[in-house]
């Protein structure tokens, strides 16, 4: 893997060598693939802060509604419970922000309190801005976002292969094999969050000394239920909630888990929610843009570009514009209060019919 520049680095650069990395003043993690900026902010901050304020020291802000006094209180507070000497502030989906307060944000940045470091979290980050080029001088940039074709896809495909094997190492124990590794990203698409959820399903299928092998992964990835969750997702968002909701019984009889299911359909959900920003955003501009152009600049795959158009339309504005809420709200649900396993069929059964043709949006939610 060919190193970043010290002020610039990939998501996975940062991952498997997180020792190499010392935020400070300003971090941005750049693109549109949440597990990854969620992963790279939850590494960081555990060598910033220690394992044991990771948890409550961090102040996330939403970037859609936060004002910059919001802002400024947040990196001036101080912690009644933490040990740490950082203050660290977290601006989430902060492409709005950002446009509104980009010179007020510049002197900031450039000369930012001794005790603060502030991550921004966004979509698009164009290198020829002056905020950008005072973040290159004085912080570090991170790219997360994954290549859809070409060159780069190539050498992403390396890094998915070091990444897997290395989160198996370190988080659950194991050695997975790289003949596995590659299996699974033949087997499976190129979504991090999907493919770190299917490390993980493994590990507790093999036993304590078996390796994560070639064998273990063609028995137990893919066939019929990656091809059925697809078909599910595909049948959801085309507004077929009754046959969706038959293939999530199939899947649910055949064994499948919730936590595993979830992150194959934000996968699809988190496009059309990216593209329907993209899409406004230029209506915003009065440069008018095609949803097939949208969805395109979302990262969907090239071969999905027609059907994901009409699937998009059947969704609808109102609805796309909740999806990153839904998934999200799914997400805690099943990690919390609705865990256990019924509960959590339940909150990927209400996802299913929120986005189809039969929900019906409080009025509330349209605007």
């Amino acid at each position: 893997m060919a190193k970043s520049p010290a002020n610039r680095a990939s998501a996975f650069e940062v991952l498997l060598k997180p020792a190499e990395f010392s935020p400070s003043g300003i971090c941005v993690l750049s693109g549109d693939e949440a597990f990854l900026k969620h992963e790279v902010r939850r590494t960081l901050l555990k060598k910033v802060l220690g394992p044991d304020n990771e948890d409550f020291v961090a102040e996330v802000l939403d970037g859609a509604s936060a004002q910059l006094r919001d802002v400024l209180d947040a990196m001036h507070e101080r912690s009644l419970f933490s040990t740490a000497r950082q203050v660290v502030v977290v601006i989430e989906d902060a492409d709005p922000f950002i446009k509104q307060y980009r010179e007020k944000l510049e002197p900031i940045i450039e000369h930012p309190p001794a005790d603060v470091l502030l991550f921004l979290e966004v979509d698009t980050w164009p290198a020829t801005t002056r905020l950008a080029k005072i973040v290159s001088q004085k912080g570090l940039t991170i790219s997360c976002q994954i290549p859809s074709k070409g060159r780069e896809l190539t050498e992403i495909t390396k890094q998915f292969q070091d990444w897997l094997i290395y989160t198996a190492k370190h988080e659950h124990q194991k050695e997975l094999k790289r003949a596995a590794a590659d299996l699974l990203l033949d087997l499976l698409p190129p979504v991090p969050g999907i493919l770190y959820q299917e490390v993980a399903r493994l590990a507790l299928l093999a036993d304590e000394k078996t390796p994560l092998d070639v064998e273990l992964v063609r028995n137990n990835v893919g066939g019929w239920r990656t091809r059925q969750t697809w078909d599910m997702i595909d049948a959801a968002a085309e507004g077929r909630a009754n046959e969706a909701l038959l293939q999530l019984d199939r899947l649910w009889a055949a064994g499948e888990e919730a936590w595993a299911l979830l992150p194959q359909m934000a996968s699809t959900l988190r496009h059309f929610a990216s593209a329907t920003r993209i899409y406004e955003q230029a209506e915003r501009n009065r440069r008018p843009m095609s949803l097939r152009a949208a969805l395109e600049a979302s990262g969907m795959h090239a071969f999905k570009l027609s059907a994901a158009e009409a699937q998009l339309k059947q969704i609808g504005r109102p609805r796309a514009k909740q999806l990153y809420r839904w998934l999200l709200a799914a997400d805690l649900e099943i990690k919390g209060h609705n865990s256990e396993k019924n509960r959590a069929r339940r909150v990927l059964e209400t996802l299913i019919v929120r986005i189809s043709k039969q929900a019906v949006l409080p009025q509330s939610a349209k605007s």
